[in-house]
């Protein structure tokens, strides 16, 4: 695989950022990523600031790839965060869920690369305007917080790309190489893949949530909480309640009733299926058994030149 401006500017070898995910993206996936060739992000938006700084010490010892953190904007300590992210010399820091014009130019005096993950091709225009380095277009069939724009991926890569002229990373049901080979020729430079790491071996999420994702058809996602961040959602009984309380019109502060304190953290990472609030996204029904990160990357990879080999001869 060539290199091109998204392997040059984060100094990896492949192409494939991995999801910065709450609950899934500790030390442990993003430095196999990383040693796998990719880009590994620590998901801090689940890390209280000192669970944040262990991580990086861990990662820094776990390898000497490069590698990042996912920072959700809306974070409620960000300050904080931001402070600890240059006082231990992150290098690279993906931000999201929020504009990125306060913070850019802050991490770039500190020499930190930055991209900002966004749902349409306006507000790629004002991460370009704010001076980020790459912007990652998010199509809805992503797991987690999506934008309320439900534009696919394949419909959003072509209207960002020919909105900016920054290194572009597709997100959002990516499970394959061909997928990250179509969202190439749509004009993406590289992938933001999710779900496919946050089921694999190393990810933090808990064992029973690893299972029921494996055990997913085409059905077991839906889109919704629209009135308060829209969220894609396994259907469990804690999806049913959301979804019947939407259907009659419910407002926000039921909503956030009905998910009670901490709902990711007591569905990913603790397990509980039935009342947990369990984020992930359309391609996981695409996924059968849980794999260690270096066969997720090497299939990736394998797929992708065979796929390009396969249509050079058509």
């Amino acid at each position: 695989m060539k290199s091109n401006r998204v392997t040059e500017l984060f100094g990896i070898k492949y192409p494939v950022i991995a999801g910065g995910m709450v609950w899934c993206s500790g030390w442990r996936l993003a430095s196999a990523v990383s040693n796998a060739g990719g880009l590994g992000l620590l998901g801090a938006g689940s890390m209280h600031p000192e669970t944040l700084i262990e991580h990086i010490d861990k990662m820094n010892a776990a390898t000497s790839k490069p590698w990042g953190v996912n920072v959700p904007l809306m974070y409620p300590e960000i300050d904080r965060l931001m402070d600890i992210l240059i006082r231990k010399g992150v290098k690279i820091v993906f931000t999201s869920a929020g504009s990125p014009k306060k913070y850019t130019d802050m991490l770039h005096q500190s020499g930190i690369t930055v991209a900002h993950v966004v749902s349409s091709s306006k507000f790629a225009k004002k991460c370009e305007e704010a001076g980020v380095d790459a912007v990652v277009a998010e199509g809805f069939e992503a797991g987690g917080h999506n934008g309320r724009e439900e534009t696919t991926t394949m419909a959003l890569i072509p209207q960002v790309r020919e909105a900016v002229s920054l290194p572009l990373i597709a997100a959002g049901g990516i499970g394959s190489g061909r997928a990250m080979l179509a969202a190439m020729a749509l004009g993406a430079e590289g992938v933001q893949i999710g779900t496919l790491f946050a089921v694999s071996r190393e990810s933090s999420a808990s064992e029973a949530f690893k299972q029921l994702c494996v055990e997913l058809g085409e059905d077991g996602t839906m889109l919704a909480l629209k009135k308060i961040s829209p969220t894609r959602l396994i259907k469990n009984e804690l999806y049913a309640k959301i979804a019947e309380a939407e259907s009659r019109g419910a407002e926000a502060d039921e909503l956030r009733q009905l998910l009670g304190r901490a709902a990711s953290k007591r569905g990913i990472f603790e397990g509980d299926l039935t009342n947990g609030e369990l984020e992930i996204g359309q391609i996981v029904s695409a996924i059968r058994e849980v794999k260690p990160v270096a066969e997720i990357m090497d299939d990736i990879i394998t797929d992708f030149e065979e796929t390009k080999r396969r249509l050079a001869e058509i």
